[in-house]
């Protein structure tokens, strides 16, 4: 489902959010050979983009179309959150408390204060999120040995290209259906996407 780039990387998946730049190429190694890190990252993933859904929902009841999605939203993203804690019990591993994600972190700054602007970029960031999630879990459904693991984090690669989609199409209706307005301004937080991917470096995780 990922578009390669022509060294082979799956850059960002078939929806609208369309990456500048890949991620390193020393990632995919690190997170293989710290795999157990990354997990635990992943799950505290999961939870947040689970909490954010019913953010969103709480904040932005009025938003056509809104409030169902990400109730819906929020139900998958707790059924792959207690998927990777599964996948962690089997490993003895604890999930502890979240060390913060810089990389969120990072993207964040970009979001406008005022409030229509600050509702469409929310919504632009969460899509950029997903995209470089969709990258980063196909690069994982790639280079794992195990055939259930490739399964899993293939399936998750897809479903995180849908919610790129998603969050995409929910800006462009909080923009009042402006889809050029919405595209200019996601092209500006996709540079400076790109400059917080290289600003936090290799970390063994998802982000």
């Amino acid at each position: 489902m990922s578009r390669l780039t022509p060294d082979r990387r799956p850059l960002s998946g078939e929806g609208p959010v369309l990456l500048k730049v890949p991620s390193d190429p020393r990632w995919l190694p690190l997170a293989l050979e710290r795999f157990n890190e990354v997990l635990v990252d992943h799950a505290h993933c999961e939870k947040k983009a689970a909490v954010n859904a019913l953010s969103m929902l709480q904040t932005y009841p009025d938003l056509p179309g809104l409030p169902a999605q990400m109730a819906r939203l929020a139900r998958e993203e707790s059924a792959h959150l207690a998927k990777v804690l599964d996948l962690m019990a089997a490993r003895g591993l604890t999930l502890g408390r979240d060390a913060g994600d810089p990389y969120a972190q990072g993207l964040q700054k970009v979001i406008r204060t005022s409030h229509e602007g600050r509702k469409v970029d929310r919504l632009l960031v969460a899509a950029v999120i997903e995209a470089r999630s969709c990258e980063r879990l196909s690069l994982l459904a790639e280079g794992l040995e195990d055939p259930l693991l490739r399964r899993f984090y293939g399936e998750l690669a897809q479903s995180e290209d849908g919610h790129q989609a998603l969050f995409y199409r929910l800006a462009v209706t909080a923009a009042g259906g402006d889809e050029a307005s919405v595209r200019a301004r996601l092209e500006e937080i996709l540079v400076h996407e790109a400059e917080v991917l290289t600003q936090v470096g290799l970390r063994a995780a998802i982000h």
